[in-house]
């Protein structure tokens, strides 16, 4: 009798899906972001390969530097964590561990981006 179904009638009941079209357009607009900052990340770690310590502390001093720097990991751990929102979504069952694993996503990247930022602005700012 299911085979009798129109496709909406088979949707309905499913949930919502409002949220979809934000979160792809988020996603998409931080991967093109990602394009020019990870080329630039490329370039300067090529650079300071070539000096010393000295010369990446000098280096990241610069503000220009530490921010395009902090910018390129702030959205690098944005775009993982709504990758693995994503991922999580799809392939695990509902449930505590679902929802679970959706904080420890959250926090994890959350905390790890802040405690990369919190390095660059301690070099940028102290020189040391």
């Amino acid at each position: 009798m299911s085979s009798y179904r129109t496709p909406l009638s088979r949707a309905r009941g499913l949930g919502s899906a409002k949220h979809g079209v934000g979160d792809w357009i988020s996603e998409r607009v931080g991967a093109i972001a990602l394009v020019p900052l990870t080329l630039w990340a490329v370039f300067a770690v090529l650079r300071l390969a070539a000096g010393d310590y000295g010369f990446a502390v000098a280096w990241i001093t610069q503000p220009l530097n530490a921010v395009l720097m902090a910018l390129t990991l702030v959205v690098s751990f944005w775009h993982m964590q709504a990758g693995l929102r994503v991922v999580i979504e799809d392939y695990v069952e509902t449930g505590v561990g679902k929802t679970a694993l959706l904080v420890l996503n959250l926090f994890v990247c959350g905390l790890a981006g802040a405690l990369a930022v919190f390095s660059i602005l301690k070099v940028a700012l102290s020189g040391a």
